[in-house]
């Protein structure tokens, strides 16, 4: 394979991957709806995701968080339920950043030994591993029982007197202890939870009173941003946070993983990631960084001046397609998307679900996770760039339970300890025969596994040159620019012409390819031209000829990747 591999995420929510209970109970405990474990990731397992056409595992919810089960027969503090969210907690509620979750090991004290052997077998699967990094929140409780010797805890040494000191590892607000309305729902508890002086809160609210909406469970990290102050940074000297955010870096680069998701990147100043990733990366070169980054205007500053490697694509391509797949915006749109990204659209993380948004089968998107298909293909053929899938997707799962602290929200739960229904069946105790799956789960998963593998075995997808079709397709009579997209990818003499309905009926679709796009392609025109529907298998006879209609046949929420040897 081409050393330019086309990154494919496979998003795993690994306390819930491996959980076979069928009986789950809502708000339930581990000993009522158990667990899933580091160790379900078999070989099997890992050879079966690797198959669907992954490259890179994310395993979400690697270290010590926050949780509302007692760990402390094994020396790990337990966690007051007022400042937990559900029982199993948030994995973005880090408790302990040098520690793994003790939910997730067999045997909790030998925790980072399986966590290493997952590594192990993951890379022995062919599977680069991701995990996450939380930079900008912790715990309210936060306390390392497993730090290395002679590191200082965070906040250990703070002068909790001042509101904010570039030094200090939290903000505080003094004299104030914090209330909120969490910790009046929990008042039967033994004992009240306490915090006095107030620490400011994850979401960035600087008092102390944090309601229900906020992050309420966390507490803002201190990088030298005066927040009270006009956001004045105060980075020289280095402000202690920081080294010890590289010595947790570097802790967790020496575990041999990958890459590392950073958690709400742009909530921690760019400074600091300019300032740690190339030291990350000169001892660990072929680290790769991601940015969960929301603000357009911001990109360029993580990515040139953070030194990140790809950031995620949530407010452009993936806003625009689901707009598409509920029926709510023009195809038009995808190609505005990718030219305001104006050349850094290679640099973009793709993606259609993760844990933060809701399943494309759930009510409250397209109800039919077949409905994604179109979405899908853009998604992942559009450009060399890294697109990601979250575990269930391949096979529509709805993520309609009623967990516990998560509700019926269209989501998989991060909060609770459940089972995942899609998975549980396609696991089927580890087997994963397929027995438990629809016809028509099947069929859904086929087709992610296919196309995911496309994107690697066909060299215009991985590494080729991009045209879109759409200008040269508005306000014809056989094109619906509204409900069809059209691009080419092309590398040496291959060319793949990608073509996609959004609408629920079957469409002819008469693509108009302009003179410009064989000058540009260098494309020889030809009538009758033998393509292969790549998706299908199927031979196709269609005509390449400037500013002549290519006909192409089109099933309602379907595409086709025609792939014609020049």
């Amino acid at each position: 394979m081409s050393t330019n591999e086309k990154i494919i995420i496979y998003q795993v929510f690994t306390r819930l991957f491996g959980n076979g209970n069928t009986r789950c109970k809502n708000n339930g405990t581990i000993d009522e709806n158990g667990c899933g474990k580091m160790a379900d990731f078999t070989s099997k397992a890992l050879n079966e995701i690797k198959n669907l056409g992954a490259t890179h595992i994310w395993y979400t919810g690697i270290i010590e968080h926050a949780t509302q089960t007692n760990y402390s027969r094994y020396g790990i503090r337990p966690d007051h339920p007022a400042v937990v969210k559900g029982k199993a907690g948030s994995p973005y509620a880090i408790k302990d950043y040098y520690d793994v979750d003790p939910d997730l090991a067999n045997s909790i004290p030998d925790r980072m030994k399986e966590f290493e052997n997952l590594v192990k077998r993951s890379h022995k699967a062919d599977l680069k591993v991701i995990i996450d990094f939380v930079p900008n929140h912790v715990a309210r409780q936060y306390q390392s029982d497993a730090k290395p010797e002679g590191v200082v805890d965070l906040g250990e040494k703070d002068n909790q007197n001042v509101a904010f000191s570039p030094q200090n590892n939290f903000y505080y607000i003094p004299n104030q202890p914090l209330q909120s309305e969490y910790i009046d729902l929990h008042r039967s508890a033994p004992e009240t939870y306490v915090e006095n002086p107030a620490k400011a809160t994850g979401n960035d609210k600087f008092n102390a009173y944090p309601n229900i909406n906020d992050w309420y469970e966390t507490v803002k990290l201190n990088y030298g941003v005066d927040y009270c102050n006009r956001r004045y940074g105060h980075f020289d000297p280095i402000p202690d946070t920081w080294n010890k955010m590289l010595d947790i870096l570097l802790f967790w680069a020496g575990k041999d993983i990958d890459g590392f998701r950073c958690d709400m990147a742009e909530m921690v100043p760019v400074e600091f990631w300019g300032w740690v990733i190339p030291q990350v990366k000169a001892k660990y070169p072929n680290l790769v960084f991601i940015a969960e980054v929301y603000n357009p205007n911001e990109y360029r500053n993580y990515l040139f001046n953070g030194h990140f490697d790809y950031l995620y694509d949530k407010v452009g391509l993936y806003d625009t397609l689901r707009a598409l797949i509920c029926g709510h915006d023009s195809a038009t749109a995808i190609q505005y998307r990718w030219q305001s990204l104006s050349g850094i659209e290679k640099r973009m993380l793709n993606f259609l679900e993760n844990h933060d948004e809701q399943r494309i089968a759930s009510e409250f998107f397209a109800g039919n996770g077949s409905k994604a298909i179109p979405g899908m293909i853009v998604s992942a053929c559009m450009n060399t760039n890294p697109v990601m899938v979250y575990f269930g997707q391949e096979f529509g799962e709805p993520g309609m339970d009623e967990e516990g602290f998560s509700g019926r929200d269209g989501r998989t739960t991060i909060f609770d300890y459940w089972s995942v229904d899609t998975i549980r069946r396609w696991r089927n105790g580890g087997k994963f025969d397929g027995k438990n799956l629809t016809t028509e789960e099947k069929k859904l998963q086929n087709f992610y596994s296919t196309l995911l593998n496309l994107c690697n075995k066909e060299k215009a997808i991985r590494e080729g040159e991009f045209f879109d079709l759409t200008y040269a397709n508005l306000e014809g009579c056989s094109f619906n620019e509204h409900k069809q997209y059209a691009f080419l990818r092309k590398a040496g003499k291959e060319l793949l012409l990608i073509v996609v309905n959004f609408d629920d009926k079957p469409a002819s679709v008469g693509i108009n390819i302009p003179q410009h796009a064989f000058e540009y392609l260098n494309i020889p025109a030809k009538e009758k031209y033998k393509a292969k529907e790549l998706l299908s298998g199927n031979t196709e006879i269609i005509d390449l000829v400037p500013n002549q209609k290519t006909t192409v046949l089109l099933e309602a929420n379907g595409g086709k990747i025609l792939k014609i040897k020049l």
